[in-house]
């Protein structure tokens, strides 16, 4: 049985076993109506209003699995429990800017390929070299359009 044949199974009881409860959080929910090739992004800003435009545009409009966090600290909480295939990071985020997060993502040898785009209001092009140099594969400035931000994440995905 090859390791797709595996995941299925695993997923089925996963998902009889979700069903089963009468109350399923709302992530759950979410992981249920993904297919398993649906992509995962992950969005870190401290705006909840930038995290929910993101999630709303990226999760629902375009198909995408969408987790977000707040800070470093809840940036590391989701690279070690789940696998992403880009990071989009604010620069301004409290206790360790997006720049650390991504010399420190881009260092590390199992996230070093993880496709990472920093956004940032700091539209100077020194701000901008510096994400270059951090390591990120895009810098985008706020406000950006947020149709220019999918076909961001779609053209780095591929």
């Amino acid at each position: 049985m090859s390791s797709q044949g595996i995941r299925r199974k695993i997923q089925a009881i996963k998902k009889q076993k979700l069903l089963a409860k009468k109350v399923i959080s709302l992530a759950d929910y979410r992981e249920l109506r993904q297919p398993a090739s649906t992509k995962n992004i992950l969005v870190v800003d401290d705006d909840p209003l930038i995290l929910n435009a993101l999630r709303r545009v990226l999760e629902v409009g375009h198909g995408y699995r969408v987790l977000v966090a707040a800070d470093g600290m809840e940036l590391t909480d989701h690279l070690e429990s789940t696998r992403f295939h880009i990071c989009i990071l604010d620069v301004n985020l409290p206790w360790v800017n997006g720049y650390d997060l991504c010399r420190l993502i881009k260092s590390h040898p199992l996230y070093a390929a993880l496709p990472l785009i920093l956004i940032s209001a700091m539209a100077g092009q020194e701000d901008i070299d510096k994400g270059y140099a951090c390591g990120c594969d895009e810098y985008l400035v706020k406000p950006f359009d947020m149709d220019y931000i999918v076909d961001t994440v779609a053209n780095t995905l591929c």
